[in-house]
């Protein structure tokens, strides 16, 4: 599965929640996502939080074989910028 991939996956979540702040998920050389309230690109820009992560365990996120929280205390996605932003997203994830 490649990032276009996650966003189509994800899109609908997104676009249906009520979501009203920005976050990035930054893979590190495998392209970005950003989810800016109910909209989501692949186009780089500024966000209230980013997440940095591999596409693999963004994937298994998406897909709901990795725990958000196990993920963080694992040390395989690191959160910069407001860690409020990150908690919300459980709401579409």
């Amino acid at each position: 599965m490649g990032i276009q991939d996650v966003v189509e996956k994800i899109r609908g979540r997104v676009e249906g929640s009520s979501f009203d702040r920005s976050v990035k998920f930054d893979t590190q050389g495998d392209g970005v996502i950003v989810i800016d309230g109910t909209s989501i690109s692949t186009e780089d820009a500024p966000a209230d939080c980013t997440i940095k992560l591999s596409l693999e365990d963004l994937e298994a996120l998406v897909a709901g074989d990795l725990s958000p929280t196990a993920a963080f205390m694992q040390g395989k996605l690191k959160v910069e910028g407001d860690m409020g932003v990150a908690m919300a997203l459980s709401q579409i994830l």
